[in-house]
């Protein structure tokens, strides 16, 4: 039994306007990303036992609160006071990568995917997968620099490839059918606009809005910003593996 999606209008930032909640199964089953409380979630809550989040970004979690006293509450452990923050709910309990919850509709495994946030997960429902915000059929996902970590997300992509999966469930927008050809269409997005930084920063651009300024060709007036975080996400992967000098102010081939 594949996943049911629920798109959930959200008023917190989201692609689109809308979450993707899912449930898995119909009895025992469990409830990802209750994005805000609706109607189609009331229904179906009756049949949850388990409701957890792929992390706790504002738009995935609005409706945890409304449903928690009705379902075991899971958090991923290490992160249960970051869970409760963005949630005001205390987990029941927490999970780890390899963590199983069985539904009626099967097993899930819990796979620790950080990258868009440190605490991002994926759930492995046989040989399809709930991604979150690690993918998406159409469009890029965001890797900011104060929650994000380039390298993880790309590492996270690149496991995610060597699984093979029949299909994804994002948390925006639909079903991917074709997870191999999205998942290098998103890796090599990824590594255009590292090699573009990387350029930038090799033709004398010493600060990440000059280096904003020189790697995106597009006009940038209303996602500068965003922009910006992504060019400061690159550049301390860059600096990581010993590419880059940058102190986070000034940066040097």
């Amino acid at each position: 039994m594949s996943p049911t999606r629920v798109p959930i209008p959200v008023e917190t930032a989201a692609p689109g306007g809308e979450t993707n909640a899912y449930l898995v199964g119909s009895e025992r089953a469990l409830l990802v990303d209750p994005a805000a409380a609706t109607p189609r979630l009331d229904e179906a809550i009756d049949g949850v036992a388990n409701l957890l989040v792929t992390h706790t970004h504002p738009d995935h979690v609005g409706g945890v609160e409304a449903y928690a006293d009705r379902a075991t509450v899971w958090a991923r452990a290490g992160y249960a006071d970051r869970f409760e923050h963005a949630t005001g709910v205390p987990p029941d309990r927490t999970f780890g990568p390899g963590t199983r919850i069985d539904t009626d509709a099967g097993t899930v495994e819990l796979l620790a995917t950080p990258g868009h946030a440190p605490d991002h997960v994926a759930l492995a429902i046989d040989d399809e997968l709930l991604v979150g915000d690690l993918a998406v059929a159409s469009g890029s996902v965001v890797v900011g620099n104060e929650d994000g970590d380039m390298r993880g997300y790309l590492t996270a992509l690149r496991r995610l490839h060597t699984r093979n999966p029949a299909r994804l469930y994002p948390g925006h927008g639909p079903v991917v059918e074709e997870p191999r050809a999205v998942i290098e269409r998103l890796i090599s997005h990824r590594l255009r606009r590292e090699r573009a930084v990387l350029r930038a920063v090799r033709d004398g651009a010493r600060t990440v809005a000059a280096v904003t300024d020189a790697a995106y060709e597009k006009e940038l007036a209303g996602v500068r910003g965003l922009a910006e975080r992504t060019v400061a996400a690159h550049l301390v992967k860059l600096a990581v593996e010993g590419r880059v000098e940058w102190d986070s102010e000034q940066v040097h081939p």
